[in-house]
Formats: structure tokens, sequence, C-alpha cells
């Protein structure tokens, strides 16, 4: 009969964590925006450059141009979750079908 031994499993203090983030801007790495429904669409007519759509943008996909203006939105790391568009207070942000 062969020697079953008991094999120990590493503890919780060998085992790394999980969703870490090794490094800072690491999510620039990845294209995540083909996960979009809907896209945002600016109306530059409506837009006061308030600036609420860049600092509510959970993925900062808004720029913001040198001159403290809005730039453009980068669909390729805009998910579609349309708080840029409930933040708004000018209604400048309209969410879209893809």
């Amino acid at each position: 009969m062969a020697d079953k031994t008991k094999q120990e499993k590493p503890g919780y203090k060998t085992i790394p964590m999980g969703g870490m983030i090794p490094r800072a801007g690491s999510s620039e790495d990845y294209k995540t925006g083909d996960w979009r429904v809907k896209k945002p669409v600016r109306d530059d007519e409506k837009c006061i450059d308030c600036l609420f759509c860049y600092i509510f943008c959970p993925e900062r996909a808004v720029s913001v141009t040198e001159d403290g203006k809005i730039g453009k939105i980068n669909l390729d790391y805009c998910k579609g979750c349309g708080i840029c568009a409930e933040e708004c207070p000018k209604d400048a942000i309209k969410m879209e079908l893809e």
C-alpha cells in the first residue's frame, strides 16, 4: 500500500491577495469600451465646460484641454455607464445606442 501522507495546503498568508492593482494606471493597458451598449454624445452648444462629466467619470474617459475645457470622450475606455449624462447640469450629454 502506498504511503498516503497528508499534503499541507498553503495558508491564507502565503496566497497572493486577489483584486490587487499592481501599479497605478494599469487600466490604460486594457481598452474596455467594447463592453458598451450606449455611448455618450455631447452637444457642444449646450456644454458650459463645468467639468462635471470629467469629475464623475469612473473610467477617466473624458479629457480636459489645456485651457480647462472639455475635450473628447475616449470611447476606447468609456463603458457607457451614463454617469456623465446624469450629472450634466445642462443636459449636454445624451446616451445613444451604439
